[in-house]
């Protein structure tokens, strides 16, 4: 693919013959069963081959398609071993990279936007993309003062992509809910049609990452690259280098890891209460390693790409969310599930046992309650598992639970950040991040004293 197929009758086609895909390897799978295959190797060869499939297409159709791809790929960690490991390539390839578009679009695209003598603004432009993302894809290049630049430039039709893309997904989303266990895949697929206006904002997106910039302007541990120039369907920041976290999680050393994962969570925490924004689009492709952190060159700091989605949370994050995961780790069954009613996650009509619920929260909280916790894809996958077993207590009691609107996003964030997480192997000091981030994770006096300190 060298364009964003914007036909979309061409879209459709391409996305309509998943399902019917799934149907033909379902058929081959009864064919290999009657033959005398088990059913659990017929199952795993049928989930594989479907995983490759899916990603195969949305990789080339970019648009809605590529976004719920990397909206999806962070949930990899959740996935049976076996099932995981053949296409984990494939999803950092959807990480990291989409087939770009001819360089003529993009000049045409510079020129409607920055003016017929637009490379004049550079002293050098590189026409081969750099990167390329769900809706557009980066130049390298240099301004015409000098400094190293990112140029992103929109995919002409993009909007029309994405909705187009993912009105046709949700049509069939019960038949990829088999591969994420434990995860609804219709309401990722809604709250990412909710984003999309903003997505293809590239003002709101500037004005995003001037905030982060200018706040993490001398941080020892965050990188956020400055807005040089923004315009419609262009927006130029200043260039950082690093390793790609994808990397990272395919070849990193230990100390890498650790060190990533620890960032991270330090920037999936501090960031709200420092900006008041929630950068919402946490998957590898988003993040590098840059040499250079507080211990010197061998330490690390945490390049942060892309604020075209972000949440708005003036006051931070909510402090129900750190009043309710203290009481939870505290064993008050009663407090926690008054304040789960209070929040709307129980509905009114519901009424559930506040035991039955602390239990259900309590293993999904474990990295909170220890000093430092190892994420790894064998505690996702038991997590995922565990609410995905109809036969599970757990999975009966999360089908009454209810999420509401303005905590959809933060969920999406703080899942797809553990599922990193996981995927990296990272050992993390949690609790440090929660006790100094989260609004209502510390009693009131202690949080008083930890800030009198700070």
């Amino acid at each position: 693919m060298s364009d964003l197929p914007r036909k979309a009758v061409t879209r459709t086609a391409k996305l309509a013959a998943l399902p019917l895909g799934f149907a033909g390897r379902a058929t081959w799978g009864l064919g290999k069963r009657i033959v005398g295959e088990s059913a659990e190797i017929v199952g795993q060869q049928l989930q594989q081959r479907t995983a490759e499939q899916l990603f195969k297409v949305l990789g080339e159709l970019k648009g809605g398609a590529m976004k719920f791809g990397q909206a999806l790929s962070v949930f990899e960690s959740a996935l049976p071993e076996e099932i995981a490991g053949p296409y984990r390539a494939a999803l950092t390839k959807l990480q990291e990279a989409a087939p770009p578009m001819p360089t003529r679009t993009v000049h045409a695209v510079l020129e409607e936007r920055l003016g017929e003598d637009w490379h004049d603004l550079f002293e050098e432009f590189e026409d081969k993309p750099a990167a390329a993302a769900s809706i557009g894809q980066v130049h390298r290049a240099v301004w015409h003062d000098g400094r190293e630049v990112a140029v992103k430039v929109q995919y002409p039709g993009a909007g029309e992509a994405l909705l187009s893309d993912l009105n046709q997904l949700s049509r069939f989303a019960r038949l990829l809910g088999p591969l994420v266990p434990g995860m609804d895949i219709k309401p990722l697929i809604a709250e990412l049609k909710d984003r999309v206006s903003e997505e293809l904002d590239y003002g709101l997106e500037a004005q995003a990452q001037r905030a982060h910039a200018e706040e993490f302007t001398a941080d020892p541990d965050i990188v956020v690259p400055d807005v040089v120039h923004q315009c419609e369907q262009v927006l130029i920041t200043e260039w950082i280098d690093g390793i790609p976290l994808s990397e990272i999680i395919a070849d990193g050393t230990p100390e890498q890891r650790d060190r990533a994962g620890q960032l991270l969570a330090h920037f999936l925490f501090s960031g709200p209460a420092r900006t008041g924004l929630l950068h919402a689009d946490p998957h590898p492709g988003n993040f590098r390693l840059l040499p250079g952190g507080p211990g010197g060159e061998d330490d690390w700091r945490l390049g942060v790409l892309d604020f075209g989605t972000v949440d708005r949370l003036p006051g931070g994050l909510p402090t129900p969310i750190g009043e309710a995961l203290r009481m939870t780790l505290g064993g008050e069954a009663e407090a926690v599930y008054e304040m789960l009613c209070a929040e709307g996650f129980v509905k009114e009509s519901i009424e559930l046992d506040p035991d039955a619920v602390l239990d259900y929260l309590l293993p999904i909280i474990e990295p909170a309650r220890v000093d430092q916790f190892t994420f790894t894809r064998g505690w996702m996958r038991s997590q995922a598992a565990r609410i995905a077993d109809p036969r599970s207590p757990a999975y009966q009691l999360a089908k009454q639970l209810n999420l509401p609107p303005a905590y959809l996003l933060i969920h999406r964030v703080t899942l797809s950040t553990i599922g990193v997480l996981c995927q990296l192997g990272a050992v993390v000091r949690l609790r440090d991040e929660l006790e100094e981030w989260l609004p209502g994770f510390l009693p009131e006096e202690e949080a008083q004293e930890a800030a009198a300190e700070a």
